[in-house]
């Protein structure tokens, strides 16, 4: 299988003290082998924040 699984986690918020939001999902290995980097909403800080694949 060429999909695989991924966790997305906020960048923004360890450095201001808060808990870091974490989002699943899979990619295709065979199309995206950098890291992805997305734009998601963080409850704990109340706006969008970007989102890095964490490995």
């Amino acid at each position: 299988m060429a999909r695989e699984q991924i966790i997305l986690e906020c960048t923004e918020s360890r450095p201001e003290g808060k808990s870091p939001s974490r989002y699943f999902g899979t990619k295709n290995k065979k199309l995206q082998q950098e890291r992805i980097e997305l734009k998601k909403y963080n409850p704990s800080m109340g706006r969008h924040t970007v989102h890095r694949e964490k490995k």
